[in-house]
């Protein structure tokens, strides 16, 4: 395992020596249509993370079947689940791995639905902006190690974590947040037996079912990632994130369910890390994590992510991280 993870990360820092210079006037050729002039954040913050544009492609006519009928997917296995009226979908991570961006009509409502393996963000948006919908793809760049995805219509670049236009027309607009989970096949099946799976339209394009980055949460340090980290915080530490406060994973595995103000976190084993062994099914067991906000008529599921401690510190500065030894934040 160590030796697959140097390998991976010698592969991965070698992309460093490839023309990544955050300036406007490089990527123009490839991007005539983005506005460059508005941009909310610092274009040094922008560098390349390997992939041309559309390098990943992004899913554009996905197919399902039954959840009765999935026989590659075994009960570990994770999934994106969303749910619209009654429509309930599987975004399989051995599938997301591979296009990092599904556009996809659930319910009836066009929504995108979004992994970034470096972050290990699963979050799943609505892509209409003032009743346009919106075509979503991968520009292969990456800020804070996180994907930077593009609209067709404007070529307008998005931050997959926030759901925020960063660059051009659309600057400052933001996608609205789909309720969605990261969960096991299982659980999904259990909760949806007549559920729709999203399964490969060409299963021979890439080798599903296989991680192409083996060992990275054990690396010790995320790719191209530029930022800050508080002492005392594992930047590739898995954390469960609510608003602006965030659990460690590890924690929630030893209490398994715990209350915290009107919030109820629960932890429940039987997930698969996508990001541990080379088979994704394989991997370590991150369990399922379900968070509930209690109320006067019962208990409503709260929406939530899960991803790594230097994502959380990267887009929440002013968060706070609860351990057992304390809250610990970024900023004094």
């Amino acid at each position: 395992m160590i030796v697959r993870a140097t390998l991976l990360l010698a592969s991965l820092l070698g992309l460093l020596a490839m023309p990544a210079h955050a300036d406007p006037a490089r990527w123009r050729p490839g991007w005539p249509r983005t506005d460059f002039a508005r941009a909310s954040v610092p274009f040094a913050d922008i560098l390349s993370g390997g992939p041309p544009k559309d390098g990943i492609p992004a899913i554009d006519e996905p197919r399902f079947r039954p959840a009765p009928e999935i026989r590659d997917l075994a009960d570990r296995d994770p999934v994106i689940s969303v749910e619209i009226e009654g429509d309930a979908r599987a975004y399989p991570l051995r599938v997301l791995t591979w296009h990092e961006i599904v556009n996809d009509r659930v319910g009836g409502r066009p929504v995108i639905v979004t992994y970034c393996p470096l972050c290990n963000a699963a979050i799943a948006f609505e892509r209409r902006i003032d009743g346009r919908e919106l075509g979503f793809g991968v520009t292969g760049k990456l800020r804070h190690s996180d994907m930077i995805m593009y609209d067709r219509e404007t070529e307008s670049w998005w931050q997959q974590y926030t759901g925020e236009a960063i660059v051009g027309a659309l600057l400052g607009r933001k996608l609205p947040i789909v309720p969605s989970r990261l969960e096991s096949f299982a659980l999904f099946r259990e909760r949806h037996p007549d559920g729709q799976v999203l399964v490969p339209s060409d299963p021979t394009l890439r080798p599903y079912g296989a991680n192409p980055y083996v060992g990275y949460e054990d690396s010790g340090w995320p790719f191209l990632y530029r930022g800050e980290v508080p002492e005392r915080v594992m930047p590739l530490e898995r954390v469960v994130v609510v608003g602006a406060e965030a659990w460690p994973l590890s924690l929630l595995q030893k209490r398994k369910r715990f209350e915290t103000g009107d919030l109820l976190i629960e932890w429940l084993p039987g997930q698969a890390s996508a990001l541990d062994t080379r088979v994704i099914a394989e991997g370590r067991d991150v369990g399922n994590v379900i968070v509930r906000r209690r109320g006067s008529s019962g208990t409503i599921e709260v929406e939530h992510k899960s991803t790594f401690a230097f994502v959380f510190f990267a887009f929440q500065p002013d968060g706070t991280l609860h351990t057992e030894a304390g809250p610990i934040r970024r900023k004094p």
